[in-house]
This record gives structure tokens, C-alpha cells and sequence, in this order.
């Protein structure tokens, strides 16, 4: 078969590695434009198109998929399947009707659960007992069309947003290998999503990881989980901004006001929220690295004191 690749981040570098190893034909992979990155801000090529340049595959990289020379660009590749990893542009239905086969897409959640930009963290947050990933069958809508594959995986207790979406980037390769196989084998049976079975993903955003204290304890646990590594859960102590990098809802409620510290001891500080108590283990403060309570207190630091307010 002939494949065109299109993807941007890591989540998608994976996936077209394992592509790659299984010795499919690629032909051709997009990847949007080059984005400034780092102090110097120069332009980085994106993790797909490294590795799609490592490889000695043609990159493209159109602002948009919707002018017709970009589509014609697309057609003249003549592939049979177009498999989307995280690409962040739309696909218009003249790009989707180019491939023989269609436009499959590689899905971190267990479809209809989370459609949408950040399956992977909201699935934390929300408490979620499994994900996975599902290959589709790709529609006009956002991430609507027919489920081909699916595969599940458990969420623990300890993951965070980063270690879910490794664990799914490798699911999501092999997925999309065993995909390819069953649809050379004509094994491939869509099955249509239940709408009413769908939560939307919104982006995620900076100000979304500020801590509100009136919620419960194993909210803002999951909260702190699902937003690490990125964009991070904060809380402000006066005029410094704390980030919260581990924690653990405590059962046992407070008296205190939500926001209030506790206690503060080598192993944790405890803070009052609106239902049970947190437990920070590890913070960063302004200008600093993220280190543990243990060794916030061994530096002196007065800050997470008891009876001090969090906002």
C-alpha cells in the first residue's frame, strides 16, 4: 500500500516509527510548518518531520489543506490510505475522498468517550477507569466517523498526563500496524459511534491549571495528574505562584476554610479543601526546580505554613 503520514507531535512520531519498522511504504508525510522554538526561538522542525527526514521521506507542510494546488499536491502521491496522527489541521472532504481507502485517524481515547483536542488529560481528570485508542474512519465531523480497532488500557493511580500519553503513543503504533494488516485482509468492521455516548476534549489551557480550593480533594488530585507535565496546576501564596507537581487526596475533611494549610510535615503538607484534604509532596516556587516538602523544609523556606491561604 502506499501511505501518506500526517502528524505533528511526539504522539505521532511514534506511531509513524512503528510504520516504519513494520516496513510499510511511505510515500509521503505532512506535518504542519515549522514552529519558533526555545530561547533562541529558532524555527524546529516538529517531531514527526525529524523523523520523516531521518528516514527520507518527502515532507509537506501547507498552512492549510483546503486550497485546490494543495489537494492536487496530496492526489499526485496517489495514496491508498492516509493515516492522521494528531496533525492539528482540518482534512476537507476532498481531502478525505483522496485516499483509496479513506483517511483513518489514530485516537487517544476509547471513542465516543472523549472526542476532541486533550482526550488523554481529561480523561484523568475525570476520574476515568480505562482509555485507549481507536483507530476511525475519518468524517467531516471531529472525530465522529466509524470505529475500525479499539484498544484499552487502565489508568492508574499514579499517572500523570505525560506517563498516560507515552503508554498510549506505543498503543497507538502498534494499533495502526494491526489496522493495516486487517484492512489488507478485508477484516476491518466499522462501527458507528453512539453521539450520545460523547464528551468534547477542550484544548487545554494555562489558567484552567489554577487550583480552586472549594473542590474536592481527589478533583484536585486528578487535576494535578492529568496537567503534568503540561500546562501545569498552580496555586498563589500572596503575590508568589506555587506549582503543584505530586499530591494525594486524603479522605479525612477539615474544619479549616478550602485553601487553608493544615500542616506541614516532612512527608506533605496538607490543605483544607471543599471535600477531604490534599496532600502536596512536591512544589516548585518562582525561580526554583520542583522539589519535595522534605527538602522545601530543609532550605528554610516559609512558605506553606500553617494557617497561610492558597488562592
Amino acid at each position: 500500500m502506499r501511505i501518506v503520514f500526517a502528524g505533528t507531535p511526539d504522539f505521532a512520531a511514534t506511531a509513524l516509527k512503528a510504520l516504519l519498522e513494520a516496513g510499510y511504504n511511505l510515500v509521503g508525510v505532512y506535518s504542519q510548518p515549522d514552529r519558533p522554538a526555545g530561547r533562541g526561538r529558532k524555527l524546529m522542525p516538529s517531531p514527526v518531520k525529524q523523523v520523516a527526514l531521518d528516514a527520507g521521506i518527502p515532507v509537506f507542510q501547507p498552512v492549510s489543506l483546503k486550497p485546490e494546488d494543495a489537494q492536487r499536491e496530496l492526489a499526485a502521491l496517489k495514496p491508498d490510505v492516509m493515516i492522521v496522527a494528531a496533525y492539528g489541521l482540518i482534512l476537507p472532504k476532498a481531502v478525505l475522498d483522496i485516499p483509496t481507502h479513506g483517511c483513518l485517524n489514530i485516537h487517544a481515547s476509547l471513542l465516543p468517550r472523549w472526542r476532541g483536542a486533550a482526550p488523554i488529560q481529561r480523561s484523568i481528570a475525570a476520574g476515568d477507569a480505562e482509555t485507549g485508542i481507536t483507530i476511525m474512519q475519518m468524517d467531516e465531523g471531529l472525530d465522529t466517523g466509524d470505529m475500525l480497532l479499539k484498544t484499552s488500557t487502565p489508568i492508574h493511580a499514579d499517572d500523570t498526563g505525560g506517563s498516560l500519553h507515552d503508554r498510549l503513543a506505543d498503543m497507538g503504533g502498534k494499533a495502526i500496524v494491526e489496522a493495516l494488516v486487517q484492512l489488507a485482509n478485508s477484516e476491518l468492521a466499522p462501527e458507528p459511534q453512539n453521539d450520545a455516548d460523547a464528551n468534547y476534549a477542550h484544548k487545554l489551557s494555562k489558567e484552567e491549571g489554577h487550583i480552586d480550593w472549594s473542590r474536592s480533594a481527589i478533583e484536585i488530585e486528578r487535576l494535578i495528574r492529568a496537567f503534568n507535565p503540561w500546562p501545569g496546576t498552580f496555586t498563589d501564596l500572596g503575590e508568589q505562584r506555587i506549582r503543584l507537581h505530586h499530591a494525594t487526596a486524603l479522605e479525612h475533611s477539615s474544619d479549616k476554610e478550602p485553601g487553608t494549610v493544615i500542616s506541614r510535615e516532612r512527608e506533605g503538607v496538607d490543605v483544607a479543601c471543599g471535600t477531604g484534604t490534599l496532600k502536596i509532596t512536591s512544589v516548585q516556587l518562582p525561580g526554583s526546580k520542583a522539589q519535595s516538602i522534605s527538602d522545601l523544609i530543609n532550605g528554610g523556606k516559609q512558605v506553606l505554613l500553617p494557617g497561610q491561604e492558597l488562592n
